[in-house]
């Protein structure tokens, strides 16, 4: 007889993965027996958004609420060596043509409990944020675009179509992934687009890796997170990297077209009795390579967090105050009008940055599942544009 129970949405989605994680959102599992069921959840951020002379010509602050993601999560499992997840968000923010997508749809065989075995569409090996993405980062809704670009650039919302050997050894201290994968949306919204394959061009894949330490505690599981919440003591590295040969293709107009590298080395320390609550920090550094064929997504990138969550509630929940810093350097500018005939496609040379820092902090009611998020901050897209912006993010699990 089904028995239909409530449940960690995420812990089953963890172990439909073959993984075990103290993660937990809300949801409902049907169990049609011994290692055999089926998960069903789902979360959204919504925030509101103020940006300073960005209403009225340029006179007036803006006012908006915006649904910034919206999620429906699936898992099940045959046995306890094939598990799978379906999982979709709505892409594009608040623009009109916003519309949901598949984001995971795969299956995991658990060959050894050592060594899964993973095939379809999921997150790309790649650095520790776009890992977690912005459900499991240091705050509600935080989505780490600027310097972590694959994340929110590429594939989609950085899932790619294609296979992965997923391992971890030392009891979980020690993490390697390695997989090859379709890339073919490298640059999805930076104007381009799917990179198409070219007269001159192999139809090639994109090679991922991330290899990882956890010097303290152990952290199982592949999807990871930016945050513990005072639940374990971390103190962690990662290496990341991803290849594509012709993997940056310029509009067929141009002819142009080289090869896409990009590493990272991202960091993570979280003590727990530090005072009166839990000291967290985190950074990462990023390197993006296009082979001089976009210069706009070329360069290097920075980013940094601090956090401290205090111990004692405040009514339903638990202060974290926040602190956080992103910067791209970019090779250049690059341009695409495709709406002329012929298209046209232009680089230009010289530094192009675009920093963001904010302060604030985090209502934390349930780690993960329920977060309201304030923040105060400025964004510098080049020397002489600026926004100051107040945002009030709210996340939700269920």
């Amino acid at each position: 007889m089904m028995n239909i129970k409530k449940c960690a949405l995420h812990t089953a989605v963890m172990l439909a993965c073959g993984l075990g994680t103290q993660l937990a959102n809300a949801g409902a599992t049907i169990s049609f027996g011994e290692d055999k069921y089926i998960s069903a959840g789902f979360g959204f951020i919504s925030s509101y958004n103020s940006v300073e002379d960005a209403s009225n010509g340029g006179k007036d602050r803006s006012n908006d609420f915006t649904l910034d993601s919206a999620r429906l999560y699936l898992s099940g499992s045959f046995n306890k060596y094939i598990k799978g997840m379906l999982n979709t968000e709505k892409s594009g923010g608040g623009s009109a043509n916003s519309n949901f997508e598949v984001i995971d749809a795969n299956v995991q065989f658990q060959v050894t409990p050592e060594v899964a075995i993973w095939a379809g569409r999921f997150l790309s090996p790649s650095d520790r944020a776009n890992m977690a993405g912005p459900y499991y980062s240091m705050g509600g809704g935080y989505w780490a675009n600027i310097a972590s670009r694959y994340g929110w650039n590429g594939g989609v919302i950085g899932r790619d179509d294609g296979v992965a050997v997923v391992s971890s050894f030392l009891e979980d201290h020690l993490a390697v992934s390695f997989g090859a994968f379709e890339g073919n949306q490298i640059f999805r919204f930076s104007g381009v687009g799917a990179q198409s394959q070219s007269s001159t061009t192999k139809d090639n894949l994109m090679y991922a890796g991330r290899v990882q330490y956890n010097f303290w505690d152990a952290e199982p599981g592949y999807y990871g997170t930016g945050n513990y919440f005072g639940a374990k003591d971390i103190l962690s590295i990662g290496i990341a990297g991803r290849m594509k040969k012709d993997g940056a293709v310029a509009p067929a107009v141009s002819g142009v077209a080289g090869d896409y590298k990009s590493y990272s080395v991202d960091f993570l320390l979280e003590k727990k009795d530090v005072g009166p609550g839990t000291f967290s920090a985190e950074a990462a550094y990023y390197y993006y390579d296009t082979d001089n064929v976009f210069l706009g997504e070329q360069g290097k990138a920075y980013s940094a967090g601090l956090g401290y969550l205090f111990s004692e509630p405040v009514g339903w929940g638990k202060i974290m105050p926040i602190v956080r810093y992103q910067k791209f350097d970019a090779d250049g500018v690059t341009s695409f009008d495709g709406s002329t005939s012929p298209a046209t496609f232009t680089n230009n040379r010289g530094s192009n940055d675009t920093k963001r820092f904010e302060i604030g902090a985090n209502y934390i009611i349930a780690p993960y599942n329920s977060v309201i998020t304030a923040t105060v901050g400025k964004t510098d897209t080049s020397a002489t544009s600026s926004d100051n912006f107040v945002k009030v993010a709210l996340q939700m699990q269920f």
